[in-house]
């Protein structure tokens, strides 16, 4: 399959990814509890992968040959099931039963409740041991499966992860790429006021990691970064994907308070009624942020 982006293909996958930010909101306040920030920030590059980049098949969740798909930062995961229903791998209507009890959709994912969830996130920093594993028993094997894994900035602050993050360096994992989600933001305030991380670049690049800086939001540098990592030989490759939380919705954009309330449950500052803010949200994003009229005007 060709990986290059023409315009046709990048203006689909931004229809699609504006889509899922419509449905994560609704996903959102039918669960009433969960992430809001992130995820939206997030839609751009899941799109991506599950629209161009990931070899896989939704309807072969366990294909032999597909790429795997590790979601270190669990919390973030309505967005990936979004993707994964908009892809194919259940129906959208499901959606609506995140967080409810007996769903398949848990708040935080579990591998053996949804094919095509590879393995089970909650405790933030344990997502790239689990990928680099993997990656490492396929280069064992001889097989060419590619392993990526999203992991957000604040879990930096885990030691564990640095522990992944050496054992990837010393083996040489070219078959891993890591995306880190560097939108700022924790559940607390800013990264950096409460564990300064920079200079991330400097430090993966000391653990023997290729790394790239990419706008998370330009589906095409991404994509573009992507490819540029399957490219490098004998190193593991890290994007840090620079993301604006709350993308889409201009009023919550970079507002730490969003990281883990949902519409219904946020600030009322400036969705100053919780009962109407999923609808506000939607609104937001069906006219780009007020810019155009709402067809649903």
């Amino acid at each position: 399959m060709s990986h290059y982006l023409h315009d046709e293909k990048v203006k689909e996958l931004e229809l699609i990814a504006n889509k899922a930010r419509e449905l994560l909101i609704e996903e959102l306040v039918a669960a009433g509890s969960g992430h809001t920030a992130g995820p939206l920030g997030m839609a751009d590059i899941f799109t991506a992968l599950y629209f161009h980049v990931l070899k896989h098949d939704p309807k072969n969740p366990k294909w032999e040959e597909r790429d795997w798909l590790f979601l270190s930062n669990g919390h973030i995961t309505p967005i990936r099931y979004v993707s994964m229903a908009q892809a194919g791998y259940f129906p959208i209507e499901e959606l609506k039963t995140l967080r409810k009890f007996g769903t398949r959709l848990q708040g935080h994912p579990e591998r053996e409740r949804l094919p095509g969830v590879e393995s089970t996130s909650g405790p933030l920093g344990s997502g790239l041991s689990q990928a680099a594993g993997v990656a490492h028993a396929m280069r064992m094997d001889g097989k060419k499966n590619r392993v990526y894994c999203i992991m957000s900035d604040g879990e930096h602050d885990a030691g564990n992860l640095w522990e992944a993050i050496m054992f990837a360096g010393k083996y040489r994992l070219s078959n891993l790429t890591g995306i880190i989600d560097r939108n700022n933001i924790q559940i607390d305030g800013m990264t950096e006021d409460i564990m300064p991380l920079e200079s991330l670049r400097a430090k993966y690049e000391a653990f023997n990691w290729h790394v790239l800086e990419v706008d998370g939001h330009n589906t095409e540098r991404f994509v573009d970064a992507i490819e540029e990592a399957k490219a490098v030989y004998e190193k593991p490759t890290v994007l840090i994907a620079h993301t604006i939380p709350g993308k889409g919705i201009p009023e919550i954009e970079f507002d730490y308070r969003w990281h883990g309330n949902p519409p219904g449950s946020g600030p009322t500052d400036v969705f100053k009624d919780k009962a109407t803010q999923g609808r506000d949200m939607l609104a937001k994003l069906r006219t780009l942020g007020g810019k155009i009229k709402s067809e649903h005007e």
